[in-house]
């Protein structure tokens, strides 16, 4: 999920491991930046965008309220992903805070 998303939604950091994602990052996750397929380095490990979307369920709008739902899910917000992305490893490593993301193959 893009960290400024949750930011705005969560409010102070502490809540953020709320949203249930593993990984909150900084960058463009919309489709066009980054379509299903795409492969991006974040430190050693190499991740692999997949085709199925990210949607909020029962306990994200339970945790940040229905109007945080309505925002993540409107047409605008399903477009830029504000969810988030689902992708599964490819290629194994560490991760730390501060990692740079950086496009490895783009779909």
């Amino acid at each position: 999920m893009n960290a400024r998303v949750i930011s705005l939604l969560a409010g102070n950091k502490e809540r953020w491991q709320l949203a249930g994602d593993q990984l909150f990052i900084d960058i463009d996750l919309s489709a066009d930046n980054l379509p299903p397929l795409t492969r991006f380095a974040i430190g050693s490990a190499i991740v692999e965008v997949t085709t199925q979307p990210h949607t909020g369920c029962r306990k994200f709008k339970a945790r940040f309220g229905s109007d945080a739902m309505k925002f993540v899910n409107s047409a605008v917000g399903k477009e830029l992903r504000l969810r988030g992305i689902n992708a599964k490893i490819v290629q194994g490593g560490v991760i730390r805070v501060g990692d740079r993301a950086t496009i490895v193959v783009r779909a």
